[in-house]
């Protein structure tokens, strides 16, 4: 059905900066993300992107002052971007409806958008190039609003056949988080990704997941936007990226590993690019 995403895929899809690059040229997102209940979304996010390598993150939120106190060179002001994050640390079921008008515009814009969390209800029927990022029970909900059966999530094949589904139905790729992460483009393709350990599995690290593959589409989109193809490459590459750093945090702590953190992941991922590069 698909193939196992590996550290050679990964690699070339990395974005090494040259002696010619400024800030915008290294790529640009914007991330709009959090909320009062969990404002800490848009600390491991933005603490995500800038780990994983690009020019600039610009932050859009009510967690302005936990971002700039923990990332003091995030931008807190409008201004242009390469691609955005959303819907981190929100509930779609307390969203006011003017936030709701703002990642309405977002996913009708051009610019390819990575939808997470309490943004995926927006997903069906949004034009923009995205990459959505449930877990099991928020992909159950997704497919009961494109109208698609109950499918069967108990097994791989299963999964992957209900991830496939979904992204043709939805028009955009699907990263179906788990043990086992799969990567459905629109088109059929799928990718699994199996880089991780167990101790990823805490909270906030989805966050981080979402840091991580943003920074690569930004990157990437600097030169044109990615195809439906590309994109989903970049989703396998972010997913594979976050499971190596979560690796390389556990292993810190012993040759079995041990608890980490979410923003454990985050610190070590400069040195998950360093090892591709």
């Amino acid at each position: 059905m698909g193939g196992s995403w590996a550290a050679s895929d990964v690699a070339g899809f990395l974005r090494r900066p040259t002696a010619a690059d400024d800030k915008y040229s290294r790529g640009v997102l914007g991330v709009r993300t959090a909320s009062v209940e969990y404002p800490g979304a848009a600390v491991l996010g933005v603490e995500a992107a800038w780990r994983t390598g690009l020019g600039m993150v610009r932050y859009v939120g009510p967690a302005r002052d936990l971002v700039l106190q923990r990332r003091p060179e995030t931008v807190t002001v409008d201004g242009r971007v390469q691609a955005w994050l959303i819907g981190s640390g929100t509930d779609a079921a307390s969203r006011a409806s003017v936030e709701t008008h703002a990642l309405r515009g977002i996913l009708s814009g051009e610019l390819p958008v990575i939808v997470d969390a309490g943004a995926l209800d927006l997903a069906p029927g949004a034009t923009a190039p995205r990459i959505v990022t449930p877990h099991d029970r928020e992909h159950a909900r997704l497919r009961k609003a494109l109208g698609l059966a109950d499918a069967s999530q108990d097994d791989r094949e299963g999964r992957a056949a209900a991830a496939i589904e979904t992204a043709e139905a939805l028009g955009a790729t699907v990263l179906l988080k788990g043990g086992t992460t799969i990567v459905a483009a629109p088109s059929g393709s799928v990718r699994f990704v199996e880089a991780g350990t167990p101790w990823l599995a805490t909270a906030g690290t989805g966050d981080v997941l979402g840091g991580v593959i943003g920074a690569l589409v930004a990157a990437a989109a600097t030169d044109a936007i990615p195809d439906a193809e590309t994109l989903a490459a970049l989703a396998a590459s972010g997913s594979w990226l976050h499971g190596r750093a979560a690796r390389l945090a556990a292993e810190r702590l012993g040759p079995a590993g041990g608890p980490i953190t979410a923003l454990d992941v985050a610190e070590v991922l400069p040195f998950a690019v360093a090892e591709l590069l």
